[in-house]
């Protein structure tokens, strides 16, 4: 009865939460959120506080299920396959969701046609690191050092593929150079082999980054998103160091599976925008190095075609491949 008191004194018409081939008001039992990640990275985090709030509002548990493998499409996968009743909804990043349709041959699903948009979520900047055994202070110092090192200058990625490695990708392509990739298994190991001297540069995860900058362990020349970030506001943006038109990072979006009925699409929506506009919640993004966002659904679906076509254009006109 409470549950419905709090629905009907939202204003929202309860036969039109009713889920798809059942008689019961939405949400009625355990909601699931699918991360396409193993647990315990920054995406993992975010979704499990996304999680803790919408479920107050839901007045049911989220449960939070990661399903990790192939960059991200496994869980993908796995929601596109799943009924369109809205008790299973997925946290993607846009490594699987803008990138990997470019990059890999064919996928267990249509990136597209199989998916209804929620929102865009959050955003996380990366910063361009350098070790500080490379003689470079600015972004500028840095071109000039690669143009004079053609396709010696190492870098690191946490895979082909990774927001690291296109980020790179679109560095080269804007700035006319060219450097050596060095890819390792995941973004925790891509740092560390910064750290070591392995490599020359790369791009790590602003809130990774940070720590060792004070300590001199890595020099931050620039931060990846179009915008300076709170966490660094002294540290300029690729584009105002000198490579114009640059913007990059870790975007992640919430799905449902194609077909779920509008209202319970409304429903998810307005909980997770609400969420969203939590102080405490939001605190805690902001604490992870994580921009919150929110967008509508047709906000997010305009976005997703521009990510596509973005990607798409770096990865053919790079060469890149998975091998």
């Amino acid at each position: 009865m409470a549950t419905r008191r709090s629905l009907l004194a939202a204003g929202l018409a309860l036969p039109a939460l009713r889920s798809a081939g059942a008689q019961e008001v939405f949400p009625s039992r355990p909601v699931t959120l699918v991360i396409p990640w193993a647990a315990g990275g920054s995406t993992d985090t975010l979704g499990r506080l996304l999680a803790q709030t919408m479920a107050v509002d839901l007045g049911q548990p989220v449960v939070v299920e990661n399903r990790g493998g192939a960059s991200g499409t496994v869980g993908h996968g796995h929601v596109a396959r799943a009924r369109p009743d809205g008790y299973t909804f997925l946290l993607g990043t846009n490594s699987t969701y803008a990138i990997a349709p470019h990059l890999m041959r064919s996928l267990p699903y249509d990136n597209r046609a199989a998916f209804t948009g929620l929102s865009l979520v959050a955003r996380s900047a990366q910063a361009l690191c350098v070790h500080p055994s490379v003689p470079v202070n600015s972004v500028a110092e840095l071109i000039a050092y690669a143009k004079s090192k053609p396709g010696e200058v190492t870098f690191s990625s946490a895979g082909i593929g990774a927001s690291s490695h296109l980020a790179t990708e679109l560095l080269q392509a804007k700035a006319g150079i060219r450097l050596l990739h060095v890819p390792y298994r995941g973004g925790g190991p891509s740092a560390q082999g910064l750290l070591a001297g392995e490599v020359a540069m790369s791009f790590v995860d602003l809130v990774t980054a940070l720590p060792f900058r004070p300590t001199g362990q890595l020099k931050l020349l620039g931060v990846s998103t179009a915008e300076r970030s709170q966490l660094a506001s002294d540290v300029p943006t690729l584009a105002e160091a000198g490579v114009p038109g640059f913007a990059s990072s870790t975007d992640v979006i919430m799905l449902l599976p194609a077909g779920t009925p509008a209202p319970i699409v409304t429903r998810l929506s307005a909980s997770l925008q609400k969420a969203l506009a939590d102080a405490e919640t939001r605190r805690k993004i902001i604490g992870l190095g994580i921009e919150p966002i929110g967008s509508t659904p047709a906000e997010l679906d305009r976005y997703w075609t521009e990510e596509l076509a973005k990607w798409g254009e770096i990865i053919r006109s790079q060469n890149i491949s998975l091998g």
